[in-house]
């Protein structure tokens, strides 16, 4: 049985989960010594990247949760979470190389569009979620969506292509490699 009203809560504590874990995986990786474990799920460097890794993690773990609470409560789930969850992945770059063309790096609006970032993406899965039933071929293509997705968080943080979504815009460099002691 569809309640939207439930649903919408569910996403609203989803968007402050994943902005406060998200926020927290900024750090974590410095807190722990640098340890590459901690480096899959947290911010290794200042790349945008990086910033797209720390607003997944939290997201995808939210959502996992959320399977279990309002999945048959749902219309279009996984395709709903998948879509919300790429929605951040292309407005945080968006929003970041859209005002860098103009001002200097901003610490103010990249925390900002992290934020923005999963609180649109959280607003498309509601969307979905409370959208007419859809295709069920859409649930293993989100599954796999999902999946690509973090094994690509997972091999780039270890290994990241010279361009510029994976440079620490501070440093000039790539990846984890760089933090090793």
């Amino acid at each position: 049985m569809l309640d939207k009203r439930s649903i919408f809560l569910y996403e609203l504590v989803g968007m402050v989960f994943a902005i406060s874990i998200g926020t927290l995986l900024h750090f974590t990786f410095e807190w722990s010594g640098f340890q590459p474990i901690v480096g899959v799920f947290s911010a290794v460097n200042e790349s945008v990247w990086e910033h797209l890794k720390i607003a997944f993690w939290p997201t995808l773990l939210y959502t996992i949760f959320e399977y279990f609470y309002i999945n048959k409560k749902t219309y279009n789930f996984f395709f709903a979470k998948t879509l919300g969850i790429y929605a951040i992945m292309v407005i945080i770059p968006t929003i970041f190389y859209a005002y860098t063309i103009f001002i200097e790096h901003n610490l103010i609006i990249d925390i900002i569009s992290f934020m923005l970032a999963i609180i649109l993406g959280q607003v498309v899965s509601y969307k979905l979620l409370t959208f007419k039933k859809l295709s069920k071929n859409l649930k293993l293509i989100s599954l796999v969506a999902l999946l690509i997705l973090a094994i690509a968080f997972v091999v780039f943080t270890f290994y990241p292509i010279e361009v510029p979504l994976f440079q620490d815009p501070e440093s000039g460099r790539y990846g984890i490699i760089n933090h090793a002691h």
